[in-house]
């Protein structure tokens, strides 16, 4: 049976604005659909995973979905929801943020050719590249009055606000610009549907309306709300800034843990807007997790989920491992499992102290590690205190009084973990 896909986002509150007709045209035929990406990074965060799951949800729909890397439109900055005008990137920065997005959307959306649906990805840099200004303000700005393109939020907005900077025209031609790509799309690709966030509400219809009186086509449009968290904080932002959905900017681990941190509130709004789990499964997972809000049911499967969609089941594990260390029962082969990154994410603000590669070449005393070495106790006597009432862990594992560290105790052949009690860390590093 084919998935209504209209129907599917309306349950998930993933529907903000819809023109008239939408729906009709998608359950008619297979629709071809475009979402713009902007490369002002070279990698995606979070705050484009709902745009990225709306073109999965419309691929599993039967249709074809299209994402566009604005390289073109990247080299302006779009004003919507903006207070100041961004920084313009050079062109060797926007071509490396180009292929960092291409590889991240790869993770999420099918491009294999093989199927009647298939995505594919496009530049608007190149049908824009070869445009000169006064081809484009003949054969395309004539089409949209300046009228039109004032009463746009996104223009207002800008113009009646305190700031002195006002709006250059560089942004106000942006809704034109990104019609532009919608006609090009349009017209050589069949694409009459474009989808983005509700602040894309005015450069999409101005795309639609360019469609209709320039080539006197139909087009639609549709966007989805803004998600905000209940507390007031931004979606996606962390007091460490973006959570980004490649490994490399932000790991697993911390990618898991911002999901398990989540709000009741948000958490219950993350399983429809995140997960692919049907409606009646999402709705036994919230009675199940207000019978019992301790055990963090919603957060847990919304963590699980979405890290296993973004960066597969293994690192999945990795990150549930990892997140058990803290608080859990844990093993010093637990600990040599994990690699650099995620070990000091795990420990992040434990003070650390470096030693010599030398200082354990023949072993290290634990007395001395503890004290002279670290400074982690104010002297030999405490150390020894501290061992004889068994609170001292090395790698996790308690030890004695004569236990003498080695080389095979590094973990990501680097780093001692000293711990006293249940909470107090302190790091060996060698230089």
């Amino acid at each position: 049976m084919k998935i209504n896909f209209v129907e599917e986002l309306k349950w998930r509150g993933l529907i903000h604005n819809i023109m008239p007709g939408t729906e009709e045209q998608l359950m008619k035929e297979q629709t071809t659909a475009y979402i713009g990406f902007d490369p002002t990074a070279d990698s995606l965060h979070i705050g484009s995973l709902v745009q990225i799951i709306l073109l999965m949800h419309f691929q599993k729909s039967g249709h074809k979905p299209i994402a566009l890397v604005g390289g073109a439109t990247g080299m302006i900055g779009d004003p919507s929801g903006k207070s100041a005008e961004r920084n313009l990137l050079d062109e060797e920065t926007l071509n490396k943020n180009i292929n960092g997005v291409k590889n991240t959307l790869g993770r999420f959306i099918d491009f294999n050719k093989s199927t009647s649906n298939a995505a594919e990805i496009v530049n608007n840099y190149d049908w824009m590249k070869n445009l000169s200004f006064l081809d484009f303000i003949r054969d395309i700005g004539k089409h949209i009055t300046v009228n039109y393109m004032m009463a746009k939020d996104s223009v207002k907005n800008r113009i009646n606000s305190e700031s002195k900077e006002g709006m250059s025209f560089t942004e106000f031609t942006y809704q034109l610009v990104q019609g532009f790509d919608f006609l090009h799309l349009y017209s050589n690709k069949n694409c009459k549907l474009q989808i983005g966030g509700s602040d894309q509400w005015g450069n999409i219809t101005t795309g639609t309306e360019l469609i209709r009186r320039k080539v006197q086509g139909k087009a639609y449009a549709l966007t989805s709300p803004l998600v905000t968290k209940a507390d007031g904080t931004k979606f996606g932002k962390t007091e460490g800034g973006n959570i980004w959905l490649d490994e490399n900017r932000t790991s697993p681990y911390k990618f898991y843990q911002y999901w398990l941190n989540a709000s009741d509130l948000d958490a219950e709004n993350y399983i429809k807007i995140f997960t692919f789990l049907d409606q009646k499964t999402i709705q036994n997972l919230i009675v199940e997790h207000k019978e019992t809000p301790h055990l963090r049911i919603l957060q847990k499967k919304v963590a699980e989920e979405v890290t296993i969609m973004t960066h597969g089941i293994s690192a999945y594990e990795n990150a549930l491992k990892a997140s058990s260390i803290l608080f859990g029962k844990s093993t010093a082969k637990d600990l040599k499992g994990l690699d650099e990154k995620t070990f000091l994410d795990v420990f992040e603000g434990v003070p650390q102290a470096e030693i010599l590669e030398e200082d354990i070449a023949d072993g290290l005393n634990i007395v001395e590690a503890l004290n002279d070495k670290s400074g982690f106790v104010k002297s030999n006597g405490e150390a020894r205190r501290a061992l004889k009432e068994n609170s001292i862990s090395i790698n996790k594992e308690k030890v004695k009084e004569d236990f003498v560290i080695d080389k095979n105790d590094l973990i990501a052949d680097k780093f001692i973990l000293l711990q006293r009690g249940k909470r107090n860390y302190f790091l060996l590093k060698i230089k």
